[in-house]
């Protein structure tokens, strides 16, 4: 019970974070402003997720107005609105983050990334090999898993629970995660063409084994 009681601290601190990076990505969406440096090559990741999520938001949309004609009550009708209100903009968010940072390619590494939840940087240097290939995660709600493998840890970065590229690593790596640092050995993650991307990535690593 204390162990729990000592992650609440944290728990509510990263809540509160999140909040705030939702409510900037929807800034940066409505400004035409991505989360991409000069010299990065954006690769998109939403597009599966954009056509459910789109239909969440026309749902949350429509029961505000709906939940102030049924419910009776003027205290009713104002929590309502509010919740609806802030669930349709936090929704909202949500979406911004996946369209306004993509994955980026840099001349020194890969950033895997989603929305708001996630951002990994992969040094080229440090890819062994990457390879095109669908799988489906233990569960769709969290955007990162870590599975243990043959091979060590594959941290999975999903998009509705799936991932279509993978990348091995020549040597297990230290990446940061919300429950602190883990050993990776492979980084599998979901992209929206992923027959082009990991001819992206190979030509990358081609030209950096040539070059050394």
């Amino acid at each position: 019970m204390t162990g729990v009681l000592r992650k609440v601290p944290r728990l509510l601190w990263h809540a509160v974070v999140f909040e705030f990076a939702m409510y900037r990505n929807l800034l940066r969406w409505v400004a035409r402003r991505p989360s991409v440096g000069a010299g990065d090559q954006p690769v998109g990741y939403a597009r599966l997720v954009t056509p459910v999520m789109c239909l969440w938001i026309f749902a949350s949309a429509a029961e505000v107005p709906l939940l102030h004609i049924l419910l009776p009550w003027r205290s009713a009708q104002v929590v309502s609105i509010a919740l609806g209100v802030w669930t349709l903009v936090w929704m909202l968010g949500w979406l911004a983050g996946l369209r306004t940072r993509p994955h980026l390619m840099s001349e020194s590494a890969l950033r895997v990334r989603n929305g708001a939840f996630v951002d990994i940087r992969l040094p080229w240097d440090a890819m062994a090999a990457v390879t095109t290939k669908e799988a489906d995660l233990p569960s769709s709600i969290w955007s990162l898993q870590p599975l243990e493998t043959e091979s060590g840890t594959d941290l999975r970065v999903g998009v509705s629970g799936r991932v279509n590229i993978q990348v091995q690593l020549h040597a297990p790596m230290a990446v940061p995660t919300r429950g602190g640092e883990l050993a990776v050995s492979r980084v599998s993650f979901w992209v929206d063409e992923p027959r082009q991307v990991g001819a992206r990535i190979r030509e990358r690593l081609v030209s950096r084994n040539a070059a050394s």
